[in-house]
Order: structure tokens, then sequence, then C-alpha cells
């Protein structure tokens, strides 16, 4: 019998962090168009490998713990892991994506966000990306090591195979008009 935590849809959504219930921060501006222009190359690369989502729901247990709800800012899932779900079981998967993205906001702990990354990773995500707009930083990070990238460095990593995006550009959906 698998045990689960189970808890209400709300706007922003509510996740199972460090043990409790945590309500998502409602995105401002800077975190929005990062996650909106990760969100959209990531999905340009994952056109026949997956499926790419924003605040996408997955019901994620690393081995031996109970079952708890986590939303990415981003998430990839790729089709070979997707394919056994039943249509039902694809809208709050039962599993951690392949890659997951957090996009780090003024109000967020770190504890918090480091915990959710260490659960996507023990539940079996290859790549955690961790961006830090204050910081003009991407963290990559997959279990073995973390990668801190800079403007002068791109994504890229084993997990997304011909995946490449520019931190520069990545921040350069920051600029205005």
């Amino acid at each position: 019998m698998v045990h689960e935590i189970v808890l209400p849809e709300t706007k922003p959504e509510t996740e199972w962090v460090r043990g409790r219930p945590l309500q998502k921060v409602s995105p401002q501006r800077d975190h929005s168009r990062l996650q909106t222009a990760l969100a959209m190359q990531l999905d340009r690369w994952a056109e026949k490998r997956g499926e790419v989502g924003t605040e996408w729901r997955f019901r994620v247990a690393p081995p031996g713990e109970i079952r708890r709800p986590l939303v990415p800012d981003v998430a990839y899932a790729s089709n070979e892991r997707l394919r056994p779900l039943s249509y039902e079981e694809l809208q709050v998967p039962p599993l951690a994506p392949d890659v997951v993205v957090e996009i780090l906001s003024p109000d967020d702990r770190r504890a918090d966000v480091d915990d959710k990354i260490d659960t996507y990773l023990r539940a079996g995500s290859s790549l955690a990306i961790v961006v830090d707009p204050s910081e003009r930083i991407v963290e990559l990070r997959d279990g073995f090591k973390i990668a801190r990238l800079g403007e002068g460095d791109a994504i890229e990593h084993a997990a997304l195979p011909g995946f490449r995006y520019s931190v520069s550009e990545l921040f350069g959906a920051l600029r205005r008009g």
C-alpha cells in the first residue's frame, strides 16, 4: 500500500516541503519571464522526446518515503516515462519529472528549495536546474555534483542531450522592451 499526502488544489499551488504544507509564492515579473523563456527553450527541444510544463503538479516519492505533491516551476518528463500512465495519471503524474527547474523568488527560503531539489533527485529526477535571478547564476544539480554557471556559460547536461541554452540569453529575458 502506498501512503500519500494529498493536499487540496490552491492558487497558487500548495506543496509538501520539509514535512509541512507550503504554498508557492505568486511569481513576480522576473520569475515569470525566466520561467517562460526556459520553458519555451525546453519545449522546442522536447518536441518528440517528451512533455514540458510550467507549474505542473507531480506526486513524488523517494524510495521508502511517503508520496507528496511537488510543483516545479518548469518540468520535463520523457515520453518513455509518461507512456504507461493513464490520461488521469498524466494530469498529476505519480513520479518525479526527468528534469525540474526551480527559479528562486525573493521570498523563497533556500532550505525549502534545497529540500525540494533533494527530494526530486532521490525520487528519480536526472537533473535539477536552479535559477537565481538576483545573482544571475544557474546551478545544475544531478545527484553527483553542482555546477554553477554564469553569464558566459551555457545550460547543457547529459540529461538533456543536444540541448544548449546560453545563460546570458536566459537572463536577457529580463531586459525591458
